[in-house]
């Protein structure tokens, strides 16, 4: 068996020898990986480390693994996040605009998560149907389970911690719609263009859907632009991270919009890898490059082919690419760039 190339270690060879034996039938590209978690259980079991700290470590791997099966079959099908409030009853119109966002966007081909709780969370089970649903549930003392809409199924999963359940939102959802909440909402509003905003997280569409007669995201809105734009606490662009709508068509075309061009993204080494759905002629990529020039750290925005990185994954291979060096900190900017991507009309390579 080859040496694994990582310094992290036991400490002890003797011991070091028996893991490397242990996990011998593990794919030899994954097994360094495999090797330093087995190493990261047994030096938490060394040091002084409580019970309690063993069982968060335990309960978060567990509820990592488990979501990772649960989700791999539909890794090919976007999914769209709902957030909004639990306290929402049937009949308001916030829950029937978030039922009805969730039917028209399950009727594009696409998935829906929400929280698995009432309120939105199972207007928007209800308007896509189990069947295009997951539930991603914390369990609270307070709350009586999932709804009756994703109770039962079989992508159902229930989280004790919050933080793993947030992993699994962010990981999985190709775009995020946010109708009206309490702190919970606006938590995961602020974290979720934190973790944008910082390239933590990947680019993805946010709307903020106003139900019909609601202020609730315009004052938002206002609030951000006056007290964090303007006082300099963010920067103009961060707010085409986000989009203030008030009809659910809008919200359905926001999202859509995104993908219409761009598909994903991938470093390899210093590459930025866009991932794009048809050709771009000279012309536009000449306006890229005048228009982003300032994301180039070196050399230009050009058309490349499949990256080895990618081909041995089965990364998208079907899928044309441009790519440049990106200094992994304007984001707000890269999103513009996209922006300019799906809003190009004329497909055909000059």
């Amino acid at each position: 068996m080859s040496e694994l190339p990582s310094t992290y270690r036991t400490g002890d060879a003797e011991l070091d020898a028996e893991i490397s034996a242990l996990i011998a039938h593990v794919d030899q590209r994954e097994r360094e990986l495999v090797f330093e978690m087995v190493v990261s259980a047994l030096r938490l079991a060394a040091e002084d480390v409580d019970r309690g700290e063993l069982k968060l470590v335990n309960s978060a791997v567990k509820e990592l693994r488990y979501s990772f099966e649960v989700f791999a079959p539909y890794a090919d099908i976007n999914k769209c996040t709902i957030f909004g409030s639990a306290r929402i009853k049937a009949g308001d119109p916030t829950y029937e605009c978030a039922k009805d966002f969730a039917r028209r966007i399950a009727a594009r081909d696409w998935m829906v998560i929400t929280g698995a709780g009432p309120g939105i969370m199972e207007a928007g089970h209800e308007g896509a149907g189990a069947a295009k649903s997951f539930g991603v549930n914390i369990v609270l003392p307070f709350e009586s389970g999932a709804n009756p809409v994703i109770a039962g199924d079989p992508k159902l999963i229930n989280f004790r911690y919050f933080f793993t359940r947030k992993v699994m939102f962010m990981k999985e959802s190709h775009a995020f719609v946010l109708l009206p909440g309490g702190f919970g909402t606006m938590d995961e509003s602020f974290e979720l263009l934190t973790l944008i905003q910082t390239g933590k997280s990947a680019l993805a569409p946010v709307v903020l859907l106003d139900p019909p007669g609601s202020t609730y995201w315009n004052h938002w809105q206002r609030f951000v632009e006056a007290e964090l734009r303007d006082e300099g606490l963010i920067s103009a662009d961060d707010l085409c991270l986000v989009k203030v709508v008030d009809t659910v068509e809008d919200a359905v075309e926001e999202v859509c919009r995104f993908y219409r061009t761009y598909d994903s993204m991938r470093f390899v080494g210093d590459t930025l890898v866009l991932r794009v759905k048809r050709l771009l002629g000279d012309s536009e990529l000449a306006a890229l490059n005048d228009a982003f020039g300032d994301i180039v750290e070196k050399g230009s925005i050009q058309r490349i082919g499949i990256t080895d990185a990618e081909r041995r994954d089965g990364d998208k291979v079907e899928l044309e690419r441009i790519g440049f060096h990106f200094g992994r900190h304007k984001w707000s900017r890269l999103r513009r760039l996209i922006d300019a991507l799906n809003d190009h009309r004329d497909s055909p390579a000059d």
